[in-house]
């Protein structure tokens, strides 16, 4: 079985799970697992992995299939072990990136902010997805199209964190798309 539908399918039924705790003790495990601030600040590193375990609340139907779809589609063109670490590289990036925007915040609700989900990494494994398809303008109109689509959220007066997130993760698969069109004799299966 594909690790993206293992992946995403354990982070659905963990949510489900979650659904039917104690409130204390969900909202204790949700914050555990958080790479807010306030976490990341005393050094809780591991919650650079165990908040793309986790989901505030069940992943609408829509999202957990496009999430199997694109981590499926990554698998078929890169292979299994490429992709976990794609996503992982790109959560924890991202993550970090938004860490040093917001450490010197005073706001205790912004420092507390529960932080946790699978779109970071989602982000990073979609745009990076953008190597597989013909190369010139279609791959140049995706990356476009893509950055501007993730970018729109942030240049509203609305915007939160997670928005900044959601563009770093983007640019990060991004990034990691133009170097895999750099290198020689990278093998992926191609959209054609």
């Amino acid at each position: 079985m594909p690790w993206g539908a293992v992946y995403a399918g354990g982070v659905q039924l963990g949510a489900y799970a979650l659904e039917r705790t104690a409130p204390a003790d969900r909202e204790r495990l949700l914050r555990d697992c958080s790479t807010n601030v306030d976490n990341l600040a005393a050094g809780r590193w591991e919650t650079l992995l165990s908040s793309a375990l986790v989901v505030e609340e069940p992943m609408p139907l829509p999202y957990a299939l496009l999430l199997v779809a694109v981590l499926g589609y990554a698998e078929y063109a890169y292979g299994a072990w490429w992709t976990a670490a794609v996503f992982l590289f790109g959560h924890a990036s991202a993550t970090l990136l938004v860490y040093g925007g917001l450490h010197r915040t005073t706001d205790s609700a912004t420092r507390r902010a529960l932080d946790v989900g699978t779109s970071y990494g989602f982000n990073a494994v979609l745009g990076t997805l953008t190597s597989t398809l013909p190369r010139g303008p279609v791959r140049t109109a995706a990356r476009i199209g893509l950055l501007a689509l993730t970018a729109a959220p942030v240049l509203k007066r609305g915007r939160t964190f997670t928005d900044a997130g959601h563009l770093a993760a983007l640019g990060i698969g991004v990034g990691v798309s133009l170097a895999l069109d750099c290198l020689p004799g990278t093998k992926h299966r191609k959209i054609t």
